[in-house]
């Protein structure tokens, strides 16, 4: 079976066949930027039925994995989402008028400030979690579990050679 990628391979070895031999990295980043366009889009999609901006559903679930009191720092989602501490302020504004958030200062540090989930985010994140759940399971429906997870596992290790583990 060929795809999208195979065909702009084979168009670039038409037109610049001395090149050929450096276009190997192009089978997995070109699918990786593809699909991750795809899952973008749905993910997008989900989020927005339960009224919030994808961004903003990513930070309710890193507040929901957090665990009690389901708060952190303006600068731990900034770590956690990988987005500017301006567009982090941003999300937060939008989802704090929303009631999913609210900020409360530190009783130790009245200088620190920190975003917690409100009842109401509590509750949207536990819909829209189970919606995105689904959404991901939809996604990947006809494949077979081994190939995601031994596709998952490779991906690790590229990422790994990247030097991108996420683990600080």
């Amino acid at each position: 079976m060929s795809d999208a990628v195979d065909a702009i391979i084979r168009q670039w070895v038409q037109e610049r066949p001395d090149v050929e031999g450096d276009l190997w990295p192009v089978q997995l980043f070109a699918r990786i930027q593809r699909l991750a366009r795809v899952v973008e889009k749905s993910c997008k999609a989900a989020a927005a039925a339960h009224g919030v901006e994808y961004g903003e559903f990513d930070v309710l679930t890193t507040l929901q994995r957090s665990g009690p009191p389901y708060a952190l720092t303006a600068g731990a989602l900034v770590k956690a989402s990988m987005v500017t501490s301006g567009a982090i302020t941003n999300r937060i504004d939008r989802m704090e008028a929303k009631g999913l958030v609210e900020r409360i200062r530190d009783t130790g540090d009245r200088r620190t400030v920190k975003i917690r989930l409100t009842d109401h985010g509590h509750e949207v994140t536990r819909a829209a979690f189970a919606d995105h759940l689904g959404n991901y399971g939809r996604l990947l429906a006809g494949l077979d579990r081994d190939l995601i997870r031994e596709t998952g596992d490779g991906l690790r290790q590229v990422l790994e050679a990247l030097d991108d583990t996420g683990i600080d």
